[in-house]
């Protein structure tokens, strides 16, 4: 018997991670301006992860350890070095780009790993979305560096990874423990690489405390608790096509608080956008079979 189609509900919340996400470029850009972004990583991790500890009491399991080390490192310490390390050596536009290829992998790891058979409605809806964000974020200046380029896709597959491995090994565990395992894992991995790469810590005024506070507590704890939720009642594919709302919400933001100005073919990457996001849960989701009628 086919699963049911996820609630609406279900994947409104999850969205609503995604959407966050987009907000905190213009965040940093206005809060945190030069600051190393691993050192923004870490802070971003760790107290977050630490807190809801506190709230959640409940250490993992000595077995489970390893996977949500690894967990830790795919979804936050990896994939977060990757991202900065592409919008350090790539315009931003080619690191969003880089970054829309996600489902994709999801895709191809949930076949590996989940036995979920790749459909073309997926590839199509993620196609749809890449090319949505490249019209939406790219710039006909753009110019390619190759370890920038293998950041980018590092970090989607990082990110990939661990969405399927979530999906995998979350079994019964409640979102906001799964997020308080590996935000503090994320962070403690984060934590020798920052001491290592910064020559003395800075100091942070009132206004990088703000920022630091909402990448940490709504950028950070808030958003994973809704998406690891998401996860554990969305098929992965649906889950990371959502991941194309993160530089829409950007850009709608640049327009709304900076003035920036939308041109016809970003109105069309975003249209393309929120067509993949339709066609992704309008398709992948499975079709509950009519009852048989009786005689």
């Amino acid at each position: 018997m086919s699963a049911p189609r996820p609630q609406m509900s279900d994947l409104a919340l999850t969205a609503l991670a995604p959407m966050i996400w987009g907000s905190s470029y213009i965040v940093t850009t206005t809060f945190l301006p030069g600051q190393d972004p691993l050192l923004v990583a870490l802070l971003r991790a760790l107290p977050a992860g630490l807190l809801l500890l506190v709230l959640v009491r409940r250490l993992p399991p000595v077995a489970m350890l390893w996977k949500i080390t690894l967990l830790g490192a795919l979804n936050f310490a990896i994939f977060w070095a990757c991202l900065f390390l592409a919008a350090y050596r790539l315009p931003g536009g080619v690191a969003a780009t880089l970054g829309a290829a996600q489902p994709l992998f999801v895709i191809a790891l949930s076949a590996l790993w989940l036995q979920i058979p790749p459909r073309m409605q997926a590839i199509g809806a993620a196609l749809v979305g890449a090319a949505g964000v490249a019209l939406l974020v790219l710039s006909p200046e753009a110019q390619l560096d190759m370890i920038g380029v293998l950041a980018g896709l590092g970090g989607a597959a990082s990110m990939a990874a661990g969405i399927v491995l979530s999906r995998k090994w979350q079994g019964d565990i409640p979102p906001l423990t799964l997020t308080a395992w590996q935000m503090t894992a994320g962070g403690l991995l984060l934590l020798p690489v920052v001491a290592w790469r910064l020559e003395s810590w800075p100091v942070l005024d009132a206004g990088n405390l703000f920022g630091l506070a909402y990448m940490s507590l709504i950028g950070g704890a808030l958003t994973y608790v809704l998406w690891f939720r998401g996860l554990g009642r969305i098929a992965p594919a649906q889950v990371s096509l959502l991941g194309v709302l993160s530089p829409l919400t950007a850009v709608v933001l640049g327009a709304a608080l900076a003035g920036e100005v939308l041109t016809v073919w970003q109105a069309i990457g975003a249209a393309l956008a929120m067509g993949s996001l339709w066609l992704g849960q309008a398709k992948l989701s499975p079709r509950r079979r009519r009852a048989p009628s009786r005689a």
